[in-house]
């Protein structure tokens, strides 16, 4: 009993966080409504999470956000991810070059995580994406790790893809054929299907034994990468950033058929 009591208490404290995590600097009110639990738990959790510096309290507003604690969390995590230490440096100097955004992504289930966010001048943000999640079907690194999957496998893990605006991919049919255009040109890309005025170009990064582990994109305003006259070149750099990255986490590339194990 004592270890379910235990369990529950931490799945709370979770819940907790997560919403703060969602919704930014939150009141007790907003806490409850997230989670749905009772206004005497979560304020008995919050003061629990404040005394170990898992959040703050602004007194002047009355809400709580996360501490700064989680910083040092989050660059643990990051450095044990092999892709990060791999495409950080890469990403950065490709964001400098073209000074557009670009950006590093896994999957983590039906969703894409953030490694690294790198801002461009002509792309600049007022936030970052590391740590964010967003949808597959509708962004171009998620198009680059559903590539992985096969068709029966994306409809079990996406059984319905959500419209974020007029231009999102919403069957699977279409989806089929944006993701088979990854394994037939190398790259993917997405234009206005998760926000409106973004675009975004992206290539997959592949570990030692071939497998697609993230994708690298290149992502900013519609008018900034103009991809009506710049897709090819643009598509061209997201490659040779990511086939260096997966050079570097081991790939050597397909092996052709007299290189392959022959059965005796």
């Amino acid at each position: 009993m004592a270890a379910d009591g235990a369990n529950q208490g931490l799945d709370r404290a979770a819940s907790v966080l997560e919403a703060i995590t969602r919704r930014g600097p939150s009141r007790v009110a907003d806490i409850v409504t997230e989670t749905g639990l009772s206004q005497s738990t979560v304020s008995r959790l919050l003061t629990a999470l404040e005394r170990l510096e898992y959040v703050v309290r602004d007194p002047d507003a009355g809400t709580y956000r996360l501490g700064l604690i989680f910083l040092a969390m989050a660059g643990s995590a990051l450095n044990e991810q092999s892709v990060f230490r791999h495409a950080r440096q890469p990403g950065q100097q490709l964001a400098a070059a073209l000074g557009l955004g670009v950006n590093v992504a896994i999957r983590r289930g039906n969703e894409l995580y953030y490694l690294c966010n790198f801002e461009g001048t002509l792309a600049p943000k007022n936030f970052t994406l590391m740590g964010q999640r967003s949808p597959l079907h509708s962004t171009a690194l998620g198009k680059c790790l559903l590539a992985e999957l096969s068709g029966p496998e994306r409809r079990e893990l996406l059984p319905d893809l959500e419209p974020f605006t007029v231009r999102t991919i919403v069957d699977h049919e279409a989806l089929d054929d944006a993701v088979t255009a990854v394994d037939r040109s190398g790259y993917a890309t997405e234009r206005e299907e998760l926000a409106l005025g973004r675009s975004c170009v992206a290539a997959p990064i592949r570990d030692s034994g071939g497998l697609i582990v993230a994708a690298i994109s290149i992502s900013g305003p519609l008018s900034a990468l103009d991809l009506s006259s710049r897709e090819l070149e643009i598509a061209q750099r997201a490659i040779e950033v990511a086939d260096s990255i997966s050079t570097g986490m081991g790939y050597l590339g397909p092996r052709s058929s007299s290189q392959l194990p022959q059965r005796n």
